[in-house]
C-alpha cells in the first residue's frame, strides 16, 4: 500500500521541525515521489548525513510503504 503525500510531509516535518518541504508525485501512482527538503539543521553536514536525517524521520517506512523517494536536500537560508 502506498503512502499518502500528506503523511510523508507530516513525518518529515515532525522529524525536522524547521524543514521546508515540497513533495512531487513523479508517476501519479502515490508510490514514486521526489522530496525537496531545506533545513537550517543541515548546515555543515555532508549530503549523506542530510539524507539520513530525512530517512530517520520516515521511521523505517522507506522501502516498505514508501517505495521510491528521490531526495534533494539543501540548507535553509
Amino acid at each position: 500500500m502506498a503512502m499518502e503525500a500528506d503523511t510523508i510531509v507530516k513525518m518529515i516535518q515532525e522529524g525536522i521541525p524547521d524543514a521546508e518541504i515540497r513533495l512531487e508525485d513523479l508517476r501519479g501512482d502515490g508510490d514514486h515521489y521526489a522530496a525537496y527538503v531545506a533545513s537550517a539543521s543541515f548546515a555543515g553536514l555532508p549530503r549523506v548525513r542530510q539524507h539520513q536525517m530525512v530517512y530517520a524521520a520516515l521511521q523505517g517506512k522507506m522501502g516498505g510503504e514508501l517505495h521510491a523517494l528521490q531526495l534533494h536536500t539543501s540548507v535553509k537560508e
